[in-house]
């Protein structure tokens, strides 16, 4: 498999899940505003899209989309325990978790990358962030990951949007039960690999 990414963006969700899943692998960095790969390719042949992450399978077919991506990986190797059997009431609750990063997290954080945003609506679109935080906040009280001991593909995810708040100058002083958590997911040695080969640290 090869995983396309950009260091940092949400192809490091992907990334952490392959670490933490065992899987073989290689990486191909993308540059998002050429739509060129590191070794000179057109990525939008790869993804149409245009945007990471993509996973290119052995077989040569292409995945896109953090949340799918990662469910891929996880059931590519159940004994990883990254997504619960499917079929059970926990495997849609790791999916409804999943959701809630893709629609209510990443989308919110996005709005933040963008240079063109009016400075008058960031205070909105933080306010809005806020009360996504509230929520989860009060679901991680008592508990290491978000479906409880054990680590799973949604913290792959909720820590990879969690981790851009510092680069988007969003405090997460409020909330010191998240702090907390991403602390927690940062000390795990397969995310800390994932962040190296990225060169997001030394």
């Amino acid at each position: 498999m090869k995983l396309y990414f950009t260091p940092g963006a949400c192809s490091l969700a992907p990334h952490i899940g392959l670490r933490e899943a065992g899987c073989d692998f290689d990486l191909e960095q993308v540059d998002l505003a050429t739509k060129k790969t590191k070794s000179g390719a057109d990525y939008t042949k790869v993804n149409a899209k245009g945007y990471v992450p993509a996973l290119q399978l052995d077989n040569g077919e292409v995945l896109t989309e953090a949340p799918v991506i990662l469910q891929y990986i996880a059931d590519q190797k159940p004994e990883s325990g990254l997504v619960p059997k499917a079929g059970t009431m926990e495997r849609y609750r790791e999916q409804e978790w999943l959701n809630f990063v893709t629609s209510e997290l990443h989308k919110g954080f996005g709005v933040l990358f963008n240079p063109k945003m009016p400075e008058d609506y960031r205070p909105m679109a933080i306010e809005r962030i806020g009360t996504r935080l509230d929520f989860l906040a009060k679901q991680l009280n008592g508990k290491s990951f978000v479906m409880g001991d054990k680590f799973t593909a949604a913290d792959a995810y909720l820590f990879t949007v969690l981790n851009w708040a510092p680069h988007l100058k969003v405090s997460l002083d409020k909330w010191p039960t998240i702090q907390a958590y991403v602390g927690r997911v940062a000390a795990r040695p397969q995310v800390q690999a994932a962040l190296k080969a990225e060169g997001l640290t030394k």
